[in-house]
């Protein structure tokens, strides 16, 4: 969902690891030269959707990084296919009070633009979560509580660092 802290928790997780922190969204917009409030303006949300699946599909084939896809990539199919496939992939999750509090003042959230945020969050997440649960290898609250120890949190899970590659004791910066 948006606002559940992927980019500041991706973003600490890459330094950990000492791997490269890729935010799909903003190397979408570095690439097209426009925000993506632009790009929903001048293409819709169809457009936008079929630029990030090939983003994802480029950045889901790179080694050693964080990825911190766009809130809705998961509504196609072949994005979850190649989320869950490539990668290990966790769910950040918030409730709808503390996601309102994180984007109240963000204007550059094209979804959350409407007379009712809280019923666009709500339906949103009605919508969404499933899908989440599904792509998901792992799920985390990420709440109203430090990003740092979010982390510390994940990567003390022994299915991540199973997954990473990372024996039991074995210490990240």
């Amino acid at each position: 969902m948006p606002g559940v802290g992927k980019s500041t928790v991706g973003r600490e997780m890459a330094r950990r690891l000492a791997w490269d922190f890729v935010d799909a969204d903003a190397e979408l917009e570095r690439r097209c030269g426009a925000s993506v409030l632009t790009i929903f303006e001048m293409e819709g949300e169809a457009g936008f959707r079929q630029r990030e699946a090939a983003m994802l599909d480029e950045l889901t084939q790179r080694a050693s990084i964080v990825l911190a896809s766009g809130g809705g990539a998961v509504l196609r199919a072949d994005n979850r296919a190649r989320l869950r496939e490539r990668g290990l992939v966790i769910y950040l999750r918030a409730t709808v009070d503390e996601i309102l509090r994180r984007t109240r003042n963000d204007r550059s959230r094209p979804l959350l633009q409407v007379a009712d945020p809280r019923g666009r969050l709500e339906q949103l997440l009605s919508e969404r979560a499933p899908l989440y649960e599904e792509v998901a290898h792992l799920s985390f609250d990420s709440g109203a509580g430090n990003p740092r120890r979010l982390v510390e949190r994940i990567l003390d899970c022994s299915a991540v660092r199973t997954a990473l590659g990372l024996s039991p004791g074995a210490s990240l910066q």
